[in-house]
Order: C-alpha cells, then sequence, then structure tokens
C-alpha cells in the first residue's frame, strides 16, 4: 500500500461549536483510535485537527493510503475508516483514524483493476465492472495497492464473484456471491451470434 504523511494537532476543546470554530479555520476536526480501550472496552479516541490542504491529497484520489500521522511530535500509523461529508455542500466534516501495526491483520477495501482484453468484449459484447473495491483482510504491509484480475477468457454472459478470487496472504472480506465483473450481451455481439447461427 502506498504511504503518506500527515502533521496535526491535538484540540482539547470539542463539541459542535469548537468543530465549527476549526473548520472556519481550514481544518477538519479527527479521532484517532488507538489500541487502548477504556472501561468499557470501547476504543480510546485521541481528537485532533489537520489542515484541508495536507487532507486532499488522501481523500479525493482512487488510491487506499497508509497515513503516516504526526501529531504534536508523536508518530502513528493509521488507515482512514470513516469520513463524514457535509450533506449539501459535499465539504469534508470529520475524519475516523484507525491505528495500525504489522502484525495485526485489517479490513480495507482495495481498487478493483481488470487486465487483459475480454473474449467476450472481443465477441462484440459489453464490460460492466459491478465493484470498484473489494474488502481484503491482512497485515498492512501485505495488502497491495490495487487487485490485478485477468479478463482475457471472459466471455458473454460470465462474470467473476469474489469467490473466485485468490491473491497469495489475502483473505476476501466481502461476500463470495458479490459479481465483481461481467460481460452483457449488446445488439452487435446478439446480431453476430444469429448470423454465426444462420452460416
Amino acid at each position: 500500500m502506498k504511504e503518506i504523511n500527515v502533521s496535526g494537532h491535538k484540540r482539547s476543546d470539542l463539541g459542535k461549536k469548537a468543530s465549527k470554530l476549526v473548520r472556519k479555520e481550514g481544518l477538519v476536526p479527527c479521532n484517532l483510535y488507538g489500541e487502548e480501550k477504556d472501561e468499557k472496552g470501547l476504543p480510546n479516541a485521541m481528537a485532533f485537527v489537520v489542515p484541508m490542504t495536507d487532507l486532499r491529497k488522501v481523500v479525493y484520489t482512487p488510491h487506499v493510503y497508509v497515513v503516516r500521522l504526526n501529531i504534536d511530535g508523536e508518530e502513528h500509523t493509521a488507515i482512514m475508516k470513516e469520513l463524514q461529508f457535509h450533506p449539501t455542500t459535499d465539504a469534508l466534516m470529520h475524519i475516523d483514524f484507525y491505528e495500525v501495526n504489522e502484525e495485526k491483520p485489517i479490513v480495507i477495501g482495495i481498487p478493483v483493476k481488470l487486465n487483459g482484453l475480454a473474449q467476450g468484449v472481443r465477441d462484440g459484447g459489453r464490460m460492466n465492472l459491478s465493484v470498484r473495491k473489494v474488502n481484503v483482510k491482512a497485515p498492512y504491509k501485505q495488502i497491495p495497492e490495487v487487485l490485478d484480475i485477468d479478463v482475457t477468457n471472459l466471455t458473454i454472459g460470465k462474470s467473476i464473484k469474489v469467490g473466485e478470487l485468490n491473491f497469495e496472504g489475502l483473505e476476501m472480506a466481502t461476500s463470495k456471491e458479490v459479481v465483481v465483473c461481467s460481460i452483457k450481451a449488446t445488439r452487435k455481439s446478439n446480431a453476430a451470434a444469429q448470423a454465426a447461427e444462420e452460416a
């Protein structure tokens, strides 16, 4: 996985009013959930802020990053788990980060990349990508930037499901029955099939 450095500062003034003020300053309120748990067994959250300018390259991208957080000089390795956007303006409102280490497996959505020219497309069919990301489970160091899927032999009417995918060191966390991609018949392919039958 790609790695990126982000710097932030702890915040003690919490609540809606305080969050509104930091957003006006161009900062985004964030929480970092670590290994430590509270009395109820829930992960402890560290509240901090990061300039929106630093977050653009992490948020508005198809890539999935491991984030090297520097919060007031403290180093943390984390992934973005939940992002909240304003319902009307789409402005970034809040991010939850989860701390990771090299041993503990994490579940994260990784982009799918279809490789090769499918036989069904050659025959006039249309490739249909049903999911852009598939959830995988593994320690973050073992997780690739993309999931490469060879579609060369895929024919019209056929599909590839998550259960058919196999990547070394990765466990698929998305349901096995989910269709990743399929090839749909088109007028062109139907006409070609009919012509072949008549011939």
